[in-house]
Order: structure tokens, then C-alpha cells, then sequence
């Protein structure tokens, strides 16, 4: 099984000591981590219309009150490193120009030698789209355009796009990703699920740890991703083809006990065979990232 984990992007730790992200890179890497990832935050409302997670709590956490680029983040990521994979769990297509998207992404994929694995999303706070200029009504079908432009953008030459919220004038795309990147959305919803089955690589799945208790593998991956692979049939599609990277997502209190108890929990679900932990809420510096890291590499 592929482990890795998220950069250190949000936090008070990335208040303290953005200038060791490099640093946190190269070690984690030494250590065995087969992955290296990073999340999409804009802003961190004082009065928010929604607030996270989104249906659960009625405000931001503290630690989104300090938010890196993640662009910059992955670019840091790709100079000092050699093997793990750079992903996006994920980027809020919606708010982004496809054409600088690409621009960012192939950057990204060719520095690295070919390591992105591009995670997409929608999106869910009202605040932050009206701060990226994009009506938050139209991010469904803003992120399926996005999409379509980016496959242009990175299979054609000349590429064009033409759609109704997005368009790409005819241009020269010579610079391409040195493999077509595979895509992975996050998904809950029927529609964002069908998404995935229509146009997926895979798909980007959540386990919030938010106690010791056991993991419900069935009802979090195993029946969702049964159902993905059905709709992915009735789409025409080969339902084998697609994955997907399982987020292991602890909260203020958890532990690393938790942590490897969940890693095994879900090591006898076939399609887990790529997880990422993400230590936002538990981490005090970067040592402590790293630490807990080798312990998580250490025991799963």
C-alpha cells in the first residue's frame, strides 16, 4: 500500500515555519512517503455562510486562518523531491481559468517528471467563491467545462475550447504533461458521484477519524465505490478502470493509534491500495509532522 501525506499548508505550524515546507518534503520523503499533497483553501470568513466541515459546524477552524498556495506548495514539493507522487485533494476547479490551470498543472508534472495526480472539487463555501468572482450556482457545470478544457489543453495542438462559462481561444499547446495526468474528483452527492463514473480516473473518498471507535469500511468505501462502478457501466464505461486514494482525515484529540488502527482497518478493502494522511489538526511543528510520520510509516 502507497502511504503519504498532506504538505504542511494550513495551520499555526505554517504560520511558525513556512520557510521548512522544503524541509518537510526531502524527510518525508526519506522516510517512505509515497505521496505528497495539497488542499485548496481561499479564505477563512469571519461570518461564515457555511462552515466546516460544511453541515457539521457553524464556523472555520483556527487552522484555516493561515493558508499557503498550493501551487507554490506542489512547485516546492517537485524541487525537492524525486519519487512520491504530487497531488491535489483538491482543487476547486470551479474557481479557476482553465487555461491557467493547465499552465500551473503542466508546470507542475514536468518539474517533477511526471509525479501529478490532479484531485478536483466544487467547492463549498459561498464566501470564497465570491472572493474568486465565480457564482457558486454555476460550479457543477463550471467544473465539468474545466474539464473538458483541460483535456484539450493537454491532448491537442493546436487546443480549443468553446463552452458556455469557459472558453479557450484556438492556441499551440506544444508543453504537455509527460503522461496524460489521471484525474480523481471528490464526490458525496448522486450528481458528483455520477461525475465520477462518467469522466473519472478515480475517485477521492473521505475517512474523518474523529475518535477511537471502529471504521464502517463498508458503508465509507466499499458500497460507494460499488455504486460508482455500477453507474460507471451504465455509462459504457470498463468499471475496473476506476480507483481510487483514500483521505484518512483526523481531528483535534486524535492519535496515531487511530490513525494505524484506521490504515488497518481499511488494508482488507481490495481498492485501497493509495491512502494519504492528513495531520492539519494534529501537528505542532514540522518535527512533529515528521515524527508522527515515521511512526504511521513505522507500524502500518
Amino acid at each position: 500500500m502507497r502511504i503519504g501525506f498532506s504538505l504542511p499548508q494550513l495551520g499555526g505550524v505554517v504560520a511558525r515555519q513556512a520557510d521548512e515546507v522544503a524541509r518537510f518534503a526531502r524527510e518525508a520523503e526519506a522516510l517512505g512517503a509515497g505521496s505528497l499533497w495539497v488542499g485548496d483553501r481561499l479564505l477563512a470568513p469571519v461570518n461564515p455562510t457555511v462552515g466546516y466541515p460544511p453541515g457539521v459546524n457553524a464556523t472555520i477552524p483556527d487552522e484555516f486562518h493561515h493558508i499557503l498556495d498550493p501551487f507554490a506548495m506542489l512547485a516546492v514539493a517537485a524541487a525537492v523531491t524525486e519519487t512520491p507522487l504530487l497531488g491535489t485533494n483538491v482543487l476547486n476547479a470551479p474557481w479557476y481559468p482553465p487555461a491557467m490551470l493547465a499552465r500551473s498543472l503542466t508546470t507542475i508534472d514536468l518539474v517533477s517528471g511526471g509525479r501529478l495526480v490532479p484531485g478536483f472539487g466544487s467547492g463549498w463555501s459561498p464566501e470564497e467563491f465570491q472572493a474568486a468572482g465565480v457564482p457558486i450556482a454555476e460550479r457543477g457545470p463550471r467544473l465539468d467545462e474545466c474539464l473538458d478544457a483541460l483535456d484539450q489543453l493537454w491532448t491537442a495542438s493546436p487546443a480549443e475550447y468553446q463552452g458556455k462559462y469557459w472558453s479557450v481561444p484556438a492556441t499551440h499547446a506544444k508543453l504537455k504533461p509527460v503522461r496524460r495526468p489521471p484525474i480523481y474528483l471528490a464526490a458525496f452527492a448522486p450528481v458528483a458521484m455520477r461525475r465520477v463514473a462518467k469522466r473519472a480516473d478515480g475517485w477521492l473518498p473521505v475517512l474523518p477519524l474523529t475518535g477511537p471507535g471502529p471504521v464502517d469500511v463498508a458503508e465509507l468505501i466499499t458500497n460507494p465505490m460499488r455504486h460508482i462502478r455500477e453507474l460507471a457501466a451504465e455509462e459504457g464505461r470498463d468499471p475496473a478502470e476506476i480507483g481510487l486514494i483514500l483521505r484518512i482525515y483526523p481531528f483535534p484529540g486524535g492519535t496515531v493509534d487511530d490513525i494505524v488502527n484506521a490504515i488497518h482497518s481499511v488494508s482488507t478493502e481490495p481498492d485501497v491500495q493509495h491512502l494519504i494522511v492528513d495531520l492539519m489538526f494534529m501537528a505542532t511543528s514540522i518535527d512533529h509532522y515528521l515524527e508522527m510520520a515515521a511512526e504511521i510509516l513505522r507500524r502500518a
